[in-house]
């Protein structure tokens, strides 16, 4: 073997041997020219998107950035591998993952303001509440791998004709209804016809279509007990009852078309749970010598009762988007103790990692929703789909009430201490996208 190697060697003639010089300073040429037009490729990608955003519309901003945006970690890469993952085996078609993308600059205006929509609740209402910066108006949520078409209004209302529509939840299905409202405004007025005695469940009708909306509040989908005033102050603790599930919603399920459904937060609150006419256990009770069971147990029974409610349904053929969970923004503190939300532009993907309580809960809801669907039939019945709002959330610091849930809360005193709202959103706001989705998701298919 090494005598053949050695001849071969030495049949080398200057000649060849030159070829083969020549030959090496081309390969290396050639790498050479490939990876410099790869870097100026990169590199002009790059300025492009530092164009982009350094010219994206901020009218009247005002830079109130308390820090830097926290670094890429482990747990933020962890979380938008899984969020993939979650979303490709969730949707299973091959078709466009809506809910993986990035919120990009956009010069539009807004669809509707607070003058041309008359339904915006006062806490959701921060352009008249002063809210300074207006930046948050120019964002739009952007697919990576597809077009996300803008709500068509005619449209929507086109396809609703004659059907009916709920709202499912808490808070932030009311945020939600109002965002929709307003954007069918453009084309048709809505009628309230119905609400509660606290306003928080009510019927709207669009005479025109014969189209019926809907948004009943019921913050833990069951049975619940709750003494706690219109500002959030608890007199006693949350009497939830595991298995029994809320007749104001399940009583009118087989009157609606289509169904937005969803909860989370409430669960984080202090409560007793009762299961089988006894106490089971208890979230977050301390001297109330019961075991402590934890939200994540609590949650995922009501999700399990839920769903089991919609997969027994088979005779009622209805379109169900279960809605995931909506993280907050709050900094350095919570909603009762100083916390606030201040930035005003959005974070990219990987710049901050959900808080734990809010990965817990997308996972059970993930989990259960996979367990669900696998029971659905997919000819008849409930439909039962992911509206997965929470990654595209997460991003969207800047789109809070904040101190703006009230009218102008600094004319009196700039330094005055004002309780914060870094959890719903302002309207018209980053809430907004969230119905260019379901469009997509109802109508477009």
């Amino acid at each position: 073997m090494a005598k053949n190697r050695e001849t071969s060697e030495q049949n080398l003639t200057p000649f060849s041997l030159q070829n083969h010089n020549l030959f090496c300073v081309k390969f290396a040429a050639l790498f050479f020219f490939l990876g410099l037009a790869f870097r100026l490729l990169f590199w002009d990608s790059f300025s492009l998107s530092s164009f982009v955003e350094f010219h994206k519309p901020l009218p009247q901003t005002v830079s109130t950035v308390v820090s830097s945006p926290p670094k890429s970690s482990p747990e933020s890469n962890a979380f938008q591998l899984n969020n993939n993952q979650n979303q490709t085996s969730l949707n299973g078609s091959g078709k466009c993952n809506l809910f993986v993308g990035d919120w990009i600059s956009d010069s539009s205006e807004p669809m509707y303001t607070n003058e041309s929509c008359h339904v915006i609740e006062p806490h959701q209402n921060c352009m008249k509440n002063g809210k300074p910066d207006l930046g948050y108006l120019y964002w739009r949520w952007t697919p990576k791998e597809c077009e996300l078409p803008k709500f068509n209004a005619n449209k929507f209302l086109s396809v609703m004709r004659n059907k009916a529509m709920a709202f499912i939840g808490d808070s932030i299905s009311r945020n939600h209804v109002q965002s929709l409202l307003c954007m069918l405004s453009q084309v048709e007025q809505a009628v309230e016809v119905y609400h509660d005695k606290e306003y928080r469940s009510k019927i709207w009708k669009f005479p025109s279509h014969n189209f019926t909306l809907s948004v009943i509040w019921t913050p833990f989908l069951v049975k619940a007990a709750i003494h706690e005033d219109m500002n959030g102050v608890s007199s006693s603790m949350v009497q939830l009852y595991l298995d029994t599930l809320d007749k104001q919603w399940t009583k009118q399920f087989n009157t609606f078309d289509y169904v937005v459904i969803g909860g989370g937060k409430w669960f984080l609150k202090s409560a007793v749970y009762h299961e089988n006419n006894t106490v089971a256990g208890c979230h977050y009770c301390p001297g109330k010598n019961l075991t402590d069971v934890g939200f994540d147990y609590a949650y995922r029974k009501v999700l399990r009762l839920v769903f089991d409610f919609f997969t027994k349904n088979s005779s009622h053929n209805a379109t169900v988007l279960f809605r995931t969970t909506t993280p907050d923004h709050f900094e350095n503190g919570e909603w009762f103790s100083g916390g606030y939300c201040n930035r005003t532009v959005p974070f990219k993907a990987g710049e901050i990692s959900m808080v734990d309580v809010d990965s817990i809960m997308r996972g059970v809801e993930v989990e259960e929703f996979e367990k669900a669907i696998t029971l659905v039939g997919s000819e008849n019945g409930v439909k039962l789909k992911l509206l997965d709002t929470t990654f595209l959330s997460l991003l969207r610091p800047d789109g809070h009430p904040g101190p703006y849930r009230q009218f102008q809360p600094f004319a009196k005193d700039e330094n005055g201490k004002v309780q914060n709202d870094c959890l719903h959103w302002c309207l018209p706001g980053p809430i907004d996208s969230w119905n260019d989705i379901v469009m997509e998701m109802l109508v477009n298919g």
